[in-house]
């Protein structure tokens, strides 16, 4: 795997802690076929992320991508971009075939590093399922010195689990 490349705020440019490619390849199996797709969410749908993910959802347009393998669903990976407190960070959200976080990822961080998340406290998403407990209180533990991080972080979380429910919404009972 290749360096990560880091910038500072200072110039203008978020830091980047890791690319998008980097963060794709750790989602999907190398072997996987991996698309870019951009979803257009219908008013109904809309609203039910919203309702599901119990946060504003702010745009209507989506693009992800979707990984196949063995001509099977591998995953598939949101991006979404927050303001922890007062600067931006992008979060990666990888999604497993059974619709729950195979783990949440910070691309990029603008905010001092002391309100980072740290990677012992990201890998309370793995496997979690969106439901009334991904919220810190909930089954996500408070990260001490990094209290808006943690519940932003959870907030895009449940936010790209909803959007991905309404848009592969589960088959059968």
């Amino acid at each position: 795997m290749g360096a990560l490349v880091v910038m500072t705020a200072v110039e203008g440019q978020a830091r980047l802690l890791l690319t998008q490619k980097q963060a794709l390849s750790l989602a999907f199996p190398a072997e996987a076929t991996v698309e870019r797709k951009t979803a257009f969410l219908t008013d109904a749908q809309f609203q039910e992320a919203a309702v599901l993910a119990k946060a504003k959802v702010e745009s209507k347009v989506w693009t992800y991508y979707t990984a196949t393998s063995s001509g099977a669903a591998a995953g598939w990976a949101y991006f979404d971009r927050v303001i922890v407190r007062t600067m931006p960070a992008t979060v990666m959200a990888a999604v497993a075939p059974d619709g729950t976080l195979k783990f949440l990822e910070v691309l990029t961080f603008d905010e001092p590093d002391d309100y980072r998340a740290s990677p012992r406290w990201l890998a309370q998403f793995k496997g979690r399922p969106l439901d009334q407990d991904l919220r810190v209180g909930g089954v996500l533990r408070n990260q001490t010195g990094a209290t808006l991080t943690s519940a932003v972080l959870a907030e895009a979380s449940r936010r790209m689990l909803a959007v991905h429910a309404v848009l592969h919404p589960k088959a059968g009972p």
